[in-house]
């Protein structure tokens, strides 16, 4: 989507104010992490730039969209830079990271890191809104997972919030049989551990529907049923 440009700023004050960013210099190597930050970074400069989108490619694939008719986006960029470097970002590799993804040990919000940077490369298992919310949940270990069944959820972000609240919840909770713990006469019950397991059991989705036991990769756990 193109953006209204300054006539006024002509190539040279352009480039004089995308310098200004010191942006990266792209070395070719094989680091892919490297490749995905430059990439990443130009990405931001052209935002906050208020560039239009064919400007940040103008002098890298012009010539050659002009003569094949390609349609000047960001997506078409994109796939031009995979294309030229596979060897430096694997987009089936970086596609199956994002299948295989698990919460495991990390925190929610490191989860959803990890979420959202390998997601761009698997756009289309994203695709609305209610998919993404799924995988995002057959993500989390089992104990949020539950905890969401009685939760009413429309969108990614109050998937995330209601994870990170649950949290919370469950580590005042521990705190408090900790404490009880330790009281005179207080329950010896050993505390819950501060990790989940990974997840095993069903969950729902959003707006009440039932999430069953599948893995981010949209097949079913062992010792458990497909999709109904």
């Amino acid at each position: 989507m193109n953006q209204p440009r300054d006539p006024d700023i002509g190539q040279d004050r352009a480039l004089e104010i995308f310098q200004k960013f010191s942006p990266l210099k792209f070395l070719e190597g094989p680091d892919p992490e490297g490749a995905e930050r430059w990439l990443e970074t130009m990405i931001n400069i052209f935002a906050a730039l208020n560039y239009a989108e064919d400007r940040a490619w103008w002098n890298v694939v012009k010539a050659k969209w002009e003569r094949k008719g390609t349609a000047w986006t960001w997506l078409n960029f994109i796939g031009e830079f995979n294309e030229k470097y596979p060897s430096l970002i694997n987009q089936e590799k970086r596609e199956d990271d994002f299948i295989k993804l698990r919460q495991g040990t990390l925190s929610v919000s490191e989860d959803e890191t990890q979420f959202t940077k390998l997601s761009k490369f698997a756009p289309e298992l994203i695709a609305t809104e209610p998919r993404k919310v799924r995988r995002f949940v057959q993500g989390f270990n089992v104990e949020i997972q539950e905890a969401l069944t009685v939760a009413q959820i429309n969108t990614f972000t109050e998937v995330l919030e209601k994870a990170q609240r649950i949290v919370i919840v469950r580590a005042q909770v521990r705190k408090f049989h900790v404490k009880r713990k330790g009281a005179p006469g207080g329950s010896q019950r050993p505390a819950q551990s501060d990790r989940s397991v990974p997840p095993s059991k069903a969950g729902r989705e959003a707006g009440g529907r039932r999430f069953t036991g599948i893995s981010r990769e949209g097949t079913p756990r062992e010792g458990q049923g497909g999709r109904g």
